[in-house]
């Protein structure tokens, strides 16, 4: 049970360092937590270090998407802050992701590179009415996986709902990252903007390599409780 809970990201939505740094000390057997856009806008690099110091895993989840130079220039800052894993969007083309791959120092540790297929806050219709793109949504990030892992890629952030065909078909060495994971006792209401999700269990049992849980620990009234409920569920596994 305990290589499960090493697996599990927690991203830091929050504005401010202060409130970072506070659920970060109230959740301290959390090893990985994830920085994304709001809180880097917010704090800049200095919430990379402070968890650094706390000797903690960092998922930097900025999603980058632009032309190759911009994104290659993006990278090589990234990897000064010693991340363990970073986004951008495999949409942005194969130029582009060549370019972040080639922009990391080898003489450096480097971050794993993870490509976005679909936020998991978009389905079907959003894919093909808003989107306008003619393919059903699992041949689409079935695509996209297959694109990121021919340029190299480490791997995917998806939803765990595609993680039984991607597991299937790609290597098994490639890291299937995902958000959108509900533990079973989570009642998120009309708050929650992911469209495709499962339980940690059948994500784990699927075949995905790290969950991403956010709400339901980090805005429930107590986080150390449904921690504490989230390992009572991950037993089972």
């Amino acid at each position: 049970m305990s290589n499960y809970l090493e697996r599990i990201i927690v991203p830091l939505d929050v504005p401010t360092l202060e409130e970072a740094i506070t659920l970060v000390d109230r959740l301290p057997e959390v090893s990985f937590w994830k920085v994304g856009l709001e809180l880097f806008v917010g704090t800049g690099p200095l919430i990379l270090a402070k968890l650094k110091d706390r000797e903690k895993r960092i998922f930097l989840d900025l999603k980058f998407h632009d032309i190759p130079n911009t994104i290659a220039g993006a990278c090589r800052c990234a990897q000064n802050y010693q991340v363990d894993l970073l986004t951008l969007h495999i949409t942005a083309g194969k130029k582009a992701l060549q370019a972040a791959q080639n922009a990391f120092n080898p003489n450096q540790p480097i971050p794993k590179l993870l490509g976005i297929t679909l936020l998991t806050s978009l389905n079907s219709r959003d894919l093909a009415f808003d989107l306008g793109i003619p393919l059903e949504l699992p041949e689409y990030v079935l695509k996209m996986a297959l694109l990121a892992q021919e340029l190299g890629l480490n791997g995917v952030v998806c939803s765990p709902q595609e993680v039984p065909q991607l597991r299937e078909t790609c290597n098994q060495d490639f890291l299937l990252v995902c958000p959108g994971v509900r533990p079973k006792w989570a009642h998120m209401g009309n708050n929650d903007d992911q469209s495709r999700t499962l339980t940690p269990l059948e994500a784990i049992r699927a075949g995905a390599d790290y969950l991403v849980i956010g709400r339901p620990l980090t805005q429930a009234p107590h986080p150390e409780i449904a921690w504490s409920n989230l390992r009572a569920e991950l037993e089972n596994v």
